[in-house]
């Protein structure tokens, strides 16, 4: 694992890396390291290499298990190489915060499956298992929780997201 990272964004997006985080938030954040941090693609060497040939060779790519991201991860913050972590789904970025990794905010851009029925936004879609797990990180550490697909576009506050959800579960 890479030393001296500086995490400048902390992202859930099922599609991982694609065109919205090559072409925006890079330069946006100006990475020179993408972590991907997804049991399925750490396993899978042909979807790492399709991963590894979507990146520009001066962008650094880590590909990593959630398991392996929390042990090896350097956790420090501030200074070093400006790096992107995203995970595919929710229950990975919790689970890596439960078990130490640690950012103040949360960015969610892209979540689509036909299971998920809480409409988010025109690009995030949630199940009730997915809404407890962010509505614990909310109460329980403070993090704040974003909608973003782009840099440039407008960002909603989970709350504001989910707040009639919320009334209709009390």
């Amino acid at each position: 694992m890479a030393k001296d990272l500086n995490i400048v964004l902390v992202r859930v997006d099922s599609r991982l890396v694609h065109g919205q985080i090559l072409e925006a938030w890079v330069p946006f954040v100006k990475a020179k390291c993408i972590i991907v941090v997804d049991d399925k693609v750490a396993a899978d060497s042909f979807f790492e290499t399709v991963i590894r040939m979507a990146v520009p060779s001066e962008i650094e790519v880590i590909i990593s298990s959630v398991d392996d991201f929390v042990q090896n991860y350097p956790f420090t913050h501030g200074s070093g190489k400006k790096t992107i972590v995203l995970f595919s789904n929710i229950a990975d970025a919790c689970n890596a915060f439960s078990r130490g990794f640690r950012f103040e905010r949360l960015n969610i851009g892209n979540i689509f499956n036909n299971e998920y029925k809480i409409c988010c936004s025109s690009s995030v879609f949630l199940c009730d298992d997915e809404i407890h797990c962010l509505e614990n990180l909310l109460k329980e550490t403070g993090v704040f929780i974003e909608l973003q697909r782009v840099p440039k576009g407008r960002a909603v506050n989970i709350k504001e997201a989910l707040k009639d959800y919320w009334q209709i579960k009390k």
